[in-house]
């Protein structure tokens, strides 16, 4: 990408997220959103990304979005009620294995574009997920896992050697089939129905989000959001800080080095946690963000 088409991407991608969070003091920034952004930025331009953005913040998004991860530990325990339902041994195995779901955590609250290379496959995924209900991700991830069965099965069983098979996605993966295959999932196993197991799954969960609290304090400390609201309150003289303050977002630098450098910390408080199970540097913010 030339360098001036990035750095104007860099400034229109940072100007959606301050507005769409000025305008929604609820909702709080968390690592990945940007991937949303970035992708319906490269495919629709600012003014209408900013607007679809904003709407799939307070609806589909919503729940990864509140102050802690909460709801979104509760979304991720779908996932192995939904595995037990198609192949038990499967779940078994990963049971046994104590690998829990926060392998499929990126892919979760980024909609797969964190960890895609091809940015076919993630706008079609995009597409699919907007025109569903917003648990189908997490039924997408089931699909993967299933797909990849005998590979997980040959695996020693063990945390360890599970959860790095899972954590690298395949990136050849028939995604019309398995699209077809989460639609028909989940009219079959519908949440209302996992919604038991899904909560029983959460108290006898050990290796999913909850125990990594170091995570957790990173992200309840670093809220971007907060302090970039903060440091805008800051900077405005007394009589401007009623006014909107993103009226001019291109004028602040210090702003925008504010979300890029927040950015990178949380994610290398999440780094040293999960060790390299995730890989939280997408290839779109080394582009973005050089």
């Amino acid at each position: 990408m030339p360098e001036e088409q990035r750095e104007g991407l860099q400034e229109e991608l940072i100007d959606i997220i301050l507005l769409i969070l000025e305008r929604n003091p609820q909702l709080h920034y968390y690592q990945g959103y940007h991937d949303i952004v970035v992708t319906f930025l490269l495919v629709v331009g600012e003014k209408l990304a900013t607007s679809l953005v904003e709407k799939l913040s307070t609806h589909h998004l919503r729940d990864f979005m509140d102050p802690t991860m909460d709801n979104t530990k509760h979304i991720l325990n779908y996932l192995m009620p939904i595995i037990d339902q198609v192949n038990p041994e499967l779940h078994d195995f990963m049971q046994s294995a104590e690998v829990g779901t926060i392998f499929a955590l990126s892919w979760l609250i980024t909609w797969f574009g964190h960890v895609l290379s091809d940015f076919r496959h993630v706008v079609r995924l995009y597409d699919f997920f907007l025109a569903c209900h917003p648990l189908m991700p997490i039924y997408f991830a089931a699909v993967i896992v299933l797909y990849r069965e005998q590979e997980v099965l040959d695996c020693d069983c063990d945390m360890a050697s599970v959860h790095h098979l899972l954590s690298q996605i395949p990136q050849d993966l028939p995604y019309e089939t398995l699209i077809s295959r989460a639609g028909d999932l989940f009219v079959q196993f519908p949440p209302s129905e996992l919604a038991r197991e899904a909560a029983a799954q959460q108290r006898a969960e050990k290796t999913a989000a909850s125990t990594f609290k170091d995570f957790e304090l990173a992200s309840a400390q670093q809220r971007p959001d907060m302090v970039l609201r903060q440091r805008f309150r800051g900077l405005l003289r007394p009589e401007e800080r009623t006014k909107d303050v993103l009226t001019k977002p291109r004028t602040n630098r210090f702003v925008k080095l504010a979300v890029m450098g927040l950015t990178v910390a949380l994610g290398a408080a999440a780094l040293a946690v999960v060790k390299s199970a995730l890989e939280w540097a997408p290839k779109f913010q080394l582009q973005l963000f050089p």
